[in-house]
């Protein structure tokens, strides 16, 4: 039996800072953006143009949510797309890793453009 290497498999984390909409009624969710990017990237995937990798996570002062399955360019242009959905918050930025990355927020670090 040969032993053939794995070759890791490229993920995009895009970290967004966790921060409320200022005009939320008394009692509402904090962070409804997290479903409209969730949602966006569902559909990415059923529509093969992705794969979301992992569900996301709070991490730190940021929500990070996980996508693979494109080229790199592919995916970072995916992670710009969600940093300018209306309502999510600036200073996105994106992680280009793999899913041996034994930490999130290592790797390549690509600021993401404002909405």
């Amino acid at each position: 039996m040969r032993n053939t290497p794995t070759v890791a498999e490229t993920v995009v984390e895009i970290h967004v800072p966790l921060v409320s909409p200022s005009d939320l009624p008394d009692g509402a969710y904090p962070f409804p953006w997290i479903r409209v990017v969730d949602d966006f990237l569902v559909d990415l995937e059923e529509r093969g143009e992705i794969e979301v990798f992992d569900e996301g996570e709070e991490f730190g002062r940021a929500y990070a949510f996980f996508i693979t399955g494109a080229k790199v360019d592919q995916l970072l242009a995916v992670a710009g797309r969600v940093a300018r959905i209306p309502g999510v918050p600036g200073n996105a930025v994106a992680f280009v890793t793999d899913d041996e990355a034994e930490e999130m927020g290592r790797g390549r670090r690509v600021k993401l453009p404002a909405s």
